[in-house]
């Protein structure tokens, strides 16, 4: 199976495949999102390493338990062939300690021919914020 848009990417293409990717991680469904991503995706997120649908499913079931009322803004920062960078910000209220933060960073992906995601490589810092001085509200 295909999971358009395709590489090579163009502008369009680029755009579409992180407005996808933005919709499905604010869906907050470990399974859905685990679907855009190769059997044998190569994942870092952070300090974490990790590969493969299951282990993407359960990091993302580990971190929507951690991070309530998640909401996601990707934008595309540039693209070539098979590859897209983008940076995001994200906000969510801590579970332990009901804090609010955003998390500002940046991804790079490479996608197979099929459309998949093979590789993501993310890197993000958390910075407090107070609920009033939330901005995502999707």
């Amino acid at each position: 199976m295909q999971r358009p848009p395709l590489p090579p990417f163009s502008l369009e293409t680029a755009v579409a495949k992180v407005k996808a990717a933005e919709d499905a991680w604010n869906t907050r469904d470990p399974k859905k999102v685990a679907q855009a991503y190769s059997v044998d995706s190569e994942w870092r997120n952070r300090d974490e390493f990790f590969v493969g649908r299951e282990a993407i499913e359960n990091f993302l079931t580990q971190k929507w338990a951690n991070e309530l009322h998640y909401r996601l803004m990707k934008e595309l920062w540039t693209f070539t062939d098979n590859r897209i960078s983008v940076r995001f910000e994200y906000e969510w209220q801590s579970a332990k300690t009901g804090c609010w933060f955003r998390t500002h960073g940046n991804e790079h992906w490479q996608f197979d021919p099929d459309g998949y995601m093979s590789r993501r490589d993310m890197s993000a810092n958390d910075i407090p914020i107070s609920a009033e001085d939330r901005r995502i509200h999707i």
